[in-house]
């Protein structure tokens, strides 16, 4: 959550920059340690045993980035859900007396802004607005605080209990992903099985030392990128890339009420 909070550069530096600065200089320790004849002799027993731990991990890695990734698309889908429910009952609004239609859409525009301003920087926290709960609640006290009249009033009202109870449910699946998808034996699995992996090369011999040393940069590069793009997306709310509640505040400027 720390490295999700920080400006994405910085999160690359440390997660990618720093680990890659410090693999680089693995394989120059170890030669110090031990001679380029004796690691030579591991190269073909090693190079098997790496070929099996690069597949695991890089399995892994390649399954927790798309696990993750499905999640932050399935973010966006529920936001865009909400707010395009939330529009259809500025509409349906127009199909119930006067009075009502009024308490409905001034409680409808207050859940909104509740969303935008309250809900959206607690999400980057992994919580929830008491606010914006409030004011759904007040949303749905003015619904049924509507008395249909006729057969046409109660199917609108019909209509817009099958909206609102939309608004809920999405508002409950986003609040709930806010809180990441990746839990902690896995970041432990994954961090571990990074580590280990790259570690895995600081054994192999080549007769060029700097050919080596690059060649393992250039592996830690691509696996901590990886965990770089987990990182910045696990939480969907939060960080640099994050989603946005631009569908909201589109709902808002349609109907005559920015923010």
């Amino acid at each position: 959550m720390l490295l999700t909070n920080l400006p994405l550069w910085l999160s690359g530096l440390l997660l990618v920059g720093l680990p890659t600065l410090i693999a680089m200089f693995g394989p120059i320790l170890i030669r110090r340690q031990v001679s380029f004849a004796k690691l030579r002799t591991n190269n073909e027993v090693a190079g098997f045993k790496f070929a099996t731990v690069g597949v695991l991990y890089a399995v892994l890695l390649a399954f927790a980035v798309v696990v993750v990734w499905e999640k932050f698309s399935e973010a966006e889908r529920k936001v865009a859900q909400e707010a395009g429910a939330l529009a259809a009952l500025y509409r349906l609004g127009d199909g119930v007396p006067a009075a009502a239609r009024k308490a409905l859409r001034d409680s409808l525009t207050r859940y909104i802004r509740s969303t935008i301003e309250e809900d959206w920087p607690a999400m980057e926290r992994g919580g929830a607005s008491a606010a914006a709960r409030q004011a759904l609640d007040d949303v749905y006290a003015a619904t049924l605080s509507i008395e249909p009249g006729d057969a046409r009033g109660g199917i609108f009202l019909a209509e817009i209990l099958d909206q609102l109870d939309t608004v809920t449910q999405a508002r409950r699946d986003r609040l709930i992903m806010a809180s990441g998808t990746v839990p902690s034996i896995l970041w432990l699995v994954l961090v571990s099985g990074a580590a280990l992996t790259v570690g895995f090369t600081f054994f192999f011999a080549a007769e060029n030392l700097r050919v080596q040393t690059i060649m393992t940069g250039m592996l830690s590069i691509l696996i901590f990128s990886g965990l770089l793009v987990i990182v910045a997306i696990d939480h969907p709310f939060a960080g640099t890339v994050r989603v946005p509640p631009e569908p909201l505040h589109a709902v808002l400027e349609s109907f005559g009420a920015p923010t």
